[in-house]
């Protein structure tokens, strides 16, 4: 994973979200805090989304919402475990 996708990714871990987890911010405001212009930030967030590590929520007209995967969180990953004999 390279600094702007790690970047990215705490990006989305750190902003506060919605009930279901997605970051309502645009793209455009979300480069701005990290310092990254928006295209370099779109094309950023495409590989993580490739990479499996966000995935889209909800859309407003042509504005789409992200949030981190659940399973990469370690959420709904829980092995049960048996005993041993």
């Amino acid at each position: 994973m390279s600094a702007n996708q790690r970047l990215v990714v705490m990006l989305y871990a750190l902003h506060p979200t919605d009930r279901s987890g997605a970051v309502l911010e645009t793209a455009a405001n979300l480069a701005k805090l990290v310092g990254m212009a928006p295209p370099v930030f779109s094309r950023t967030r495409k590989q993580v989304i490739e990479a499996g590590w966000l995935e889209e929520t909800e859309r407003l007209g042509h504005i789409k919402y992200y949030r981190l995967d659940p399973k990469r969180m370690g959420e709904n990953v829980v092995v049960p475990l048996r005993r041993a004999t």
